[in-house]
C-alpha cells in the first residue's frame, strides 16, 4: 500500500481506511450506500446500540419547549373562540343587509341614504357564508397543525384577516354598483 515515493507517514489509526473498512472496524451499519441511492436506510444492524438522544442540561428546552407548545396553544384556541363569537354576532347583522348599510350609514355620517338595492340580502347572505366556512376552515387547518405539534397561532390570525377581507368585498358588491348609494357616499 505504502510505497517509497508516499511523503505520507503511515497510519496508525485507520485514516487512510476505506469507508467499508472504518465501518467494519467500529461496527456501524452501511447507510452510505442506502444515502448515495436515495433510499432509506435500513433498520439498525442487530444488535447494535440504539442511538439516544443525549439529555438536556437540567431539562431546560424541554421545558422552554413545552412552555412555548403550552402558550402556543392557549394563544391558539383563545384566538378561534374569539372568531366563533365575532362570526356568531356577525352573522345576523350580514344577513339583514339593508340594516347592514343603515348602520354603516350612520357610522359614516350620511343623513339621508336610500335603501340599498334589492340584491343586497343575497351578498350579506354570502358574506356570511364565507365567514361560516372560513371559520370552519381556519379552525380545521389549526386543529391539524396543533395535533402535529407545529406553531399555530398565526393560523386563525391569517384566516382571519383572509375571510374577512373576502366577505367585505362581497359586501361592497351592492354598495359600489347602485349609484344612489354611491352619490349618498360621495356627497358626504
Amino acid at each position: 500500500m505504502t510505497d517509497g515515493s508516499d511523503p505520507r507517514p503511515r497510519p496508525q489509526y485507520g485514516e487512510y481506511a476505506t469507508p467499508e473498512e472504518q465501518r467494519a472496524r467500529i461496527q456501524q451499519p452501511d447507510v452510505t450506500v442506502a444515502l448515495e441511492t436515495g433510499a432509506a436506510p435500513s433498520e439498525a444492524a442487530p444488535g447494535a446500540p440504539a442511538p439516544t438522544p443525549a439529555p438536556a442540561e437540567d431539562g431546560a428546552p424541554n421545558l422552554i419547549a413545552s412552555r412555548r407548545r403550552f402558550f402556543d396553544r392557549v394563544l391558539t384556541i383563545a384566538l378561534l373562540v374569539y372568531a366563533v363569537f365575532s362570526v356568531a354576532t356577525a352573522i345576523p347583522a350580514l344577513v339583514d343587509y339593508n340594516g347592514y348599510v343603515q348602520t354603516l350609514f350612520e357610522f359614516m355620517g350620511v343623513a339621508e341614504a336610500p335603501d340599498p338595492s334589492l340584491n343586497g340580502r343575497a351578498w350579506g347572505v354570502a358574506a356570511s357564508v364565507v365567514l361560516g366556512v372560513g371559520l370552519l376552515l381556519t379552525a380545521a387547518v389549526s386543529w391539524i397543525m396543533l395535533q402535529r405539534g407545529k406553531i399555530t397561532f398565526w393560523v386563525p390570525i391569517v384566516g382571519g384577516v383572509v375571510f374577512n377581507l373576502l366577505s367585505g368585498a362581497l359586501l361592497m358588491v351592492p354598495l359600489l354598483s347602485d349609484p344612489a348609494l354611491m352619490g349618498a357616499l360621495l356627497s358626504q
